[in-house]
């Protein structure tokens, strides 16, 4: 089609003149916009995912109410027998569950990609002429979000009930992005199973099955020493206690390069093997 002929078929619409050219450039393929990068894509959907969060405001309870409860339940429940007082376990504790909560509510990626499966979204995704990968990467880039807020919850409460990071505003700052590092990388399990398995129960179900001895069976909450000794091989050798250990440490003013370059080699270990699956699955959808 040339442009004149463009135009002529446009002249019953009633358009000002400048867009009838604008539109008939359009038609001839002149003046269509460049394909969005890799990072403009993963930011827009990484927006998509915050503004859910806007609409649906129940979903920040797990990051606000639920690290609240953990970190004075465990505090007061348990301190005073683990540690003698609860302004000494305390020191111990917050970094450690922590971890265990973002850790925790990594899951919800996962059951956040089945429920738009379900919807049919993604289905129109797929047609859409982006970076393949940018939804899944959005959605974990939007979580990322959660993490910061549920990290920060929890130091404010533990602050305000005696926690004192003897490393400082830095000390603190290092072990939260150590945390989002290897929490965003974590999250990519969960991807994976939010498409492979065919309902959100499920992915929550087999979530927790994978979280909860994972996280308890480490670090956050006694030291392995007290642990039997086949216990303690595995608890030693977990990603959960390198990153509770590496957290700990750095809120305490040291620099863990051992726990931090475990913490980093696992995160690397989990976003090769887990993010490959999740785009493999993603393309044969």
């Amino acid at each position: 089609m040339s442009t004149a002929t463009a135009k002529t078929e446009l002249e019953g619409v009633e358009l000002a003149a400048p867009d009838r050219e604008r539109l008939a450039a359009l038609l001839v393929g002149q003046g269509r916009p460049p394909r969005p990068s890799a990072l403009s894509a993963s930011l827009t959907f990484g927006w998509r995912a915050m503004l859910k969060i806007k609409h649906v405001p129940e979903q920040l309870f797990d990051v606000t109410a639920f690290p609240i409860m953990l970190v004075l339940m465990y505090t007061y429940l348990f301190g005073g027998a683990l540690a003698g007082s609860t302004e000494e376990y305390i020191q111990f504790l917050l970094p450690g569950i922590m971890v265990m909560s973002v850790v925790m509510i990594t899951m919800y990626t996962g059951i956040a990609v089945n429920t738009d499966i379900a919807k049919g979204v993604f289905d129109r995704f797929r047609t859409l002429p982006i970076w393949r990968p940018a939804p899944m990467v959005g959605y974990l880039l939007g979580d990322v979000l959660r993490y910061l807020l549920a990290s920060f919850v929890m130091l404010a409460v533990g602050m305000a009930i005696g926690f004192r990071p003897d490393g400082g505003v830095l000390g603190v700052l290092a072990g939260i992005a150590l945390l989002i590092v290897f929490s965003f990388a974590f999250s990519w399990i969960w991807t994976m199973f939010g498409l492979l398995l065919r309902s959100e129960k499920s992915v929550m179900g087999v979530s927790m099955m994978v979280i909860f001895p994972l996280t308890f069976l480490s670090n956050v909450f006694v030291d392995p020493k007290t642990m039997p000794g086949w216990l303690q091989a595995f608890v030693n050798n977990s990603p959960v206690t390198h990153l509770a250990t590496a957290v700990r440490d750095l809120m305490e003013g040291a620099w863990p390069a051992t726990e931090i370059a475990w913490t980093l080699g696992w995160a690397g270990v989990l976003l090769v093997v887990f993010g490959s699956a999740t785009m493999r699955l993603y393309n044969r959808k």
